[in-house]
């Protein structure tokens, strides 16, 4: 099957009784129009990687790209796309089935959310969301027989459908862009419009320190490296050990006009891989050892959630990622002693992003992007809310994005032509940044702009 054979799921569900939910009062007084949706629709299309992709202890060789389609009783539609991503949302999954499967399992819980809610209509697509992840989850644990699977694996599950929502909700209530588009609630932690976010790569175990140091060359300053390398506690801190060595070996001299410092700064994931807090400080002294402990800016996730450790007396900058499902978690997280979140509205919808932004935005902790590999229309969907986020300790006037798409799909630059705006310069990464500037925001990177390609397939 290549990258252009897809599955379609077709009308799900006959039409259920609607909600009965009342609209909330827009700006001014006026209600918004709720969503309301007849019938609905999904789709996936295979990406292969370019090379084994290795974290948490796994590889991938694919991902699912799925798009939605929500039709609404007015005769507008929306269509959201998600990239899956089985590994990443939950582990044990990935590790009991084959690749295919635990995508298979992930696209029937997309499915389920459509069947939910074909027929109901609902103020937002908030409360659309904030009604449906739960139940998505019930079934993720039965479909997987897994019943401590894990929030993210439904949450990942409904992206597609979350940026449907949105899509018709913009539609229906003729709202131009995204400024218009967040609530009210939301708005002062996505107030700024950054002139440039920092496009930060990801080099998952395999990368050669060659290829990262030419990364660097063309102008990428913000380095994304994973840790947590498979095998035993023991091994994966040796391998941990050697990785940082031979890359800050390469890198230690290079310096960048974005830092206070004008040294590059270092962003390690672990994906929970670490179990001790003892273990983890081993790491940290050895990266005092080889003069790159200044460098650090962040410690992604480097305990399962499930441990439960209390991490302030970690003098790093630690930032939680996966184990924030929700707002309740985030916060959760921020008083266990971590100081950054890692928001994904890629791979935790859109929806439950703001609302965490917000959270943390009140207890000023500060946010930023992270990717899930994802195809080029949703990193627009990730750079929206990197642009408006408050700007990150230690770096200059940026959002921070990640993406690294380009360098782990194989067919990234047949995929770019799925964007609304693939020729404008605010879609490539110029010396490691992009720029924002007044087209881009105007244009809303496109991401509220028809999907022609995926308008086909679905018949519209």
């Amino acid at each position: 099957m290549n990258r252009r054979d897809f599955i379609r799921m077709g009308a799900l569900a006959t039409a259920a009784a609607g909600t009965g939910c009342a609209s909330p009062a827009a700006k001014g007084g006026k209600p918004f129009r709720p969503i309301s949706i007849s019938s609905a629709d999904c789709l996936f299309e295979r990406e292969p990687m370019v090379r084994p992709f290795g974290f948490k202890g796994g590889y991938l060789t694919e991902e699912w790209v799925v798009a939605s389609c929500l039709r609404a009783d007015s005769g507008r539609f929306g269509i959201g796309l998600g990239t899956q991503s089985c590994l990443w949302s939950d582990a044990s999954v990935f590790a009991s089935n084959s690749e295919d499967g635990g995508n298979a399992m992930m696209f029937a819980m997309t499915q389920h959310a459509l069947r939910l809610i074909e027929g109901r209509s609902f103020p937002s697509p908030v409360e659309m969301t904030d009604w449906l992840w739960p139940q998505v989850l019930e079934y993720g644990k039965s479909v997987t027989s897994n019943p401590r699977l894990r929030a993210t694996f439904a949450l990942n599950s409904l992206v597609s459908v979350d940026n449907a929502a949105w899509v018709l909700f913009a539609r229906e209530n003729g709202m131009a862009g995204f400024d218009e588009m967040i609530p009210a609630a939301y708005r002062p932690s996505l107030a700024e419009h950054h002139a440039k976010c920092a496009s930060i790569p990801l080099f998952s175990y395999k990368v050669p320190p060659a290829e990262i140091k030419s990364a660097v060359d063309a102008g990428y300053f913000f380095m994304k490296i994973k840790i947590g390398q498979p095998g035993t506690q023991q091994e994966m801190l040796e391998r941990d050990i050697a990785r940082v060595s031979q890359i800050h070996a390469v890198l230690k001299d290079c310096r960048t006009p974005y830092t206070k410092t004008g040294r590059l700064p270092y962003y390690f994931d672990a994906n929970g891989r670490y179990e001790k807090k003892d273990t983890l400080f081993r790491f940290i002294d050895h990266l005092k050892k080889i003069g790159a402990y200044e460098q650090v800016a962040i410690i992604e996730e480097p305990f399962d959630e499930h441990a439960d450790i209390d991490v302030s007396d970690i003098p790093l900058r630690l930032a939680a990622d996966e184990s924030a499902h929700t707002v309740k978690d985030a916060l959760d997280r921020i008083g266990m002693g971590y100081r950054a979140m890692a928001l994904k509205p890629i791979a935790k919808t859109m929806s439950m992003s703001m609302k965490i932004a917000q959270a943390a935005f009140e207890k000023q902790v500060p946010c930023f992007c992270a990717d899930l590999t994802v195809c080029p229309v949703l990193v627009e969907w990730n750079k929206a809310v990197a642009a408006r986020l408050p700007a990150f300790p230690g770096i200059g006037d940026l959002g921070l994005v990640e993406t690294n798409g380009h360098q782990n799909f194989r067919n990234w630059e047949t995929m770019r032509k799925d964007l609304a705006h693939p020729d404008a310069h605010w879609t490539r990464t110029e010396r490691g940044v992009f720029e924002c500037d007044a087209d881009y925001y105007a244009k809303s990177g496109g991401i509220l702009a028809p999907l022609p390609r995926y308008e086909k397939l679905f018949h519209l």
